[in-house]
């Protein structure tokens, strides 16, 4: 399920090469950081989903064992005690494939996610760092 290789135009495009159970817990994800996120636009970076706003806000991508999940190193750090159990690097979390997504706990990143980059654009508007 490494199909990073292949040049996405669309999230669409992105889901809809994977068996429909993957297909319906990315869904699922897309849906979670919608609605967290209702003004994030979707796009590709990096060959996977992106929501951007002001600056990339969130990634995820689907892999054999895990989804996984890139809400920046502050992102993970600030949830870094609810996140311990699963697998992750300074800026990423995997969600175990075979396990239902902790779509509130995403959602709550998110929202963090959104805040924050609104307040990064405001003081970098105001040439603040």
């Amino acid at each position: 399920m490494d199909n990073r290789k292949i040049g996405f135009t669309s999230i669409d495009e992105y889901i809809a090469t994977f068996p429909e159970d993957v297909q319906k817990i990315l869904q699922e994800l897309r849906a979670t950081i919608k609605a967290a996120a209702p003004d994030a636009q979707e796009k590709i970076s990096y060959q996977m989903p992106t929501f951007f706003l002001k600056s990339n806000l969130v990634h995820f991508a689907a892999y054999k064992n895990h989804i996984g999940f890139y809400p920046t190193p502050s992102g993970i750090e600030k949830f870094k005690s609810e996140l311990s159990k699963y697998e992750g690097a300074k800026g990423s979390v995997q969600f175990p494939i075979d396990q239902p997504l902790p779509l509130d706990l995403i959602r709550k990143i998110v929202e963090f996610r959104v805040v924050e980059n609104l307040q990064m654009a405001e003081n970098k508007k105001r040439g603040k760092k």
